[in-house]
């Protein structure tokens, strides 16, 4: 039985991290990885409803993990907090 990789920060403390909470805040992060978009160039880009790239953002924010700059439509980053991936 093979193990899904999941993002370092998709994990959060006190909060439920059912299969489907995980998946979609790997995506949202790998993506942010990548480019600083707002949520609707997230959404089109992990393949998500804009709804649930919206809730899963908020947690991210948050615990501090990512932050929002501009006005509407805020434009997302990563803040370089939580753990780091394990180079190989």
């Amino acid at each position: 039985m093979v193990k899904e990789a999941y993002h370092p920060n998709a994990y959060l403390i006190d909060f439920r991290n059912v299969k489907l909470g995980l998946r979609a805040r790997t995506r949202i992060l790998n993506a942010l990885e990548e480019i600083s978009a707002d949520a609707k160039t997230l959404a089109k880009h992990t393949e998500l409803n804009y709804g649930v790239v919206m809730h899963h953002l908020k947690l991210l924010e948050a615990r501090g993990l990512v932050q929002r700059k501009g006005s509407r439509p805020s434009v997302w980053k990563l803040t370089g907090l939580g753990q780091k991936r394990l180079q190989w």
